[in-house]
């Protein structure tokens, strides 16, 4: 490889850019190349950048072969959004603390948990004098961290690839882009004399993947110069990514690798509106099918409605019985008296539930021998059926105030009494009136008697 043999206006001595990606079986090998480093100290930079105009899922190492030794320092970038940003996915370099102010590491430093870390690697960049010509990114090694060293336990990486979008993500790529930062010098110093012995050259790149069709195709074809996914399970899109027209009777879902090795299709059913069977009382316009009951029900109830066809009221609203089903008002919000009802809301009926003691249609009123007092309380007293005996009076039909000689809830009993000290003397012996409760007792016998006398 002699350098005043690069010319790219010759064409024999030409090394444009698809000799990276021509056959590899002739000796000696083609290979794309760089200008020289002949602007030294000014940066020697060249970025390469591989698009397909689709979403691709790796799924093997990304391996550069370089003709003209690994280079000091380098930088591989993706893209999932077709090149408008980038991020690093790997960076190489022959001092990774100097050149990226990073620690190295390898993937065999990674485990499950920090696999998608990104790392910088001394193992490709030992200079020009290496005879290795080989830079990976290694994505079968990070694959064996959930299905084992020899990828025989391939079900518990899709388990992984189905639950965990970030690891989906971390092997997706719209684009790569390969960042050539400093060629392979070799020495601690460049050779000003020979500036024309630094530059790039690379042979081959090879990157193999899949399209990301999100398990609803087998085959990616080129369509007007694109790869296309043809796409089945009634999907449709760039990426089978939604679900057809008329064909959208429950939400898209992407088909899943579980369980192995059939793995899931989750196609899409058709549309209840297109079979004229989504009937949701004008309450909603979108149904979803569900397989389990195979049965449809209204998705997204709205005017405060629920139920299989919107025709049931939320929790807290009940049935307008002047309004018709499809009416907009049809379920009406209703409050209960928190003091005087057993919920807040009243049921589906409209009716409040009340305490015992309570009435009204928020409950917010009381039952004859009951009184207001934080709820419904029944009376002690009133001035109608429970009267306050020997001289009390009856204070907020929830006590009686008893005479100093009296006491009990309706002040029925003497006080002595309670004491046992009740006697002639005790002063406490005496009704209301003066006169003496004994010279009663005596007295009833002569009036039943007498009463009793035109009978005998």
């Amino acid at each position: 490889m002699c350098n005043n043999e690069c010319d790219a206006s010759t064409p024999e001595l030409a090394h444009p850019p698809e000799l990276m990606f021509d056959f590899e079986g002739r000796h000696p090998s083609t290979f794309w190349q760089s200008a020289t480093w002949k602007e030294y100290p000014k940066p020697l930079q060249v970025n390469i950048t591989l698009s397909w105009s689709k979403t691709i899922e790796l799924t093997d190492n990304i391996v550069i072969t370089f003709e003209s030794g690994r280079p000091d320092q380098m930088i591989l970038e993706k893209s999932l959004d077709y090149g408008r940003t980038w991020q690093p996915y790997q960076y190489y370099a022959t001092d990774c603390l100097d050149a990226f102010h990073m620690d190295p590491k390898s993937v065999k430093d990674l485990s499950q948990h920090t696999v998608l870390e990104i790392i910088c690697t001394e193992e490709y960049s030992t200079g020009y004098t290496t005879n290795s010509k080989i830079i990976h990114f290694e994505i079968k090694d990070r694959f064996a961290f959930f299905a084992g060293p020899r990828l025989r336990n391939m079900a518990s990486l899709y388990g992984q690839l189905d639950t965990t979008k970030k690891l989906r993500d971390f092997f997706t790529v719209t684009d790569l882009r390969i960042r050539l930062l400093r060629p392979a010098v070799g020495e601690i110093f460049v050779d000003e004399l020979h500036l024309a012995r630094y530059f790039y050259a690379i042979s081959d790149i090879k990157v193999r993947g899949r399209c990301k069709c999100n398990l609803h195709a087998t085959v990616c074809v080129y369509d007007n110069s694109k790869l296309t996914c043809e796409c089945e399970h009634n999907t449709t899109g760039p990426d089978c990514g939604k679900c057809k027209k008329n064909y959208q009777g429950r939400p898209w879902s992407p088909g899943s690798y579980l369980p192995i090795p059939k793995g899931t299709a989750n196609t899409c059913i058709p549309s209840i509106s297109s079979i004229g069977n989504c009937e949701c009382f004008g309450h909603s316009n979108r149904c979803s099918y569900i397989d389990l009951l195979n049965t449809v029900i209204c998705v997204s109830c709205k005017h405060n409605t629920r139920g299989q066809h919107c025709e049931l009221c939320r929790l807290g609203y009940f049935r307008n019985a002047s309004a018709q089903l499809d009416d907009e008002n049809v379920c009406i919000e209703c409050y209960c008296n928190p003091l005087g009802s057993i919920h807040d809301r009243c049921n589906g009926s409209g009716f409040c539930e009340c305490k015992t003691g309570t009435t009204g249609p928020k409950c917010d009123e009381c039952l004859p021998g009951n009184s207001w007092h934080y709820g419904c309380q029944p009376n002690v007293c009133d001035n109608e059926l429970l009267h306050c005996q020997n001289g009390g009076t009856c204070h907020n039909n929830v006590r009686c105030l008893c005479p100093a000689a009296y006491t009990g809830i309706l002040c029925e009993k003497l006080r002595c009494e309670e004491a046992g000290s009740c006697g002639p003397g005790s002063g406490q012996g005496a009704p209301p009136g003066g006169c003496p409760a004994l010279l009663l007792l005596p007295l009833l016998p002569a009036l039943l008697g007498t009463a009793g006398a035109p009978g005998l």
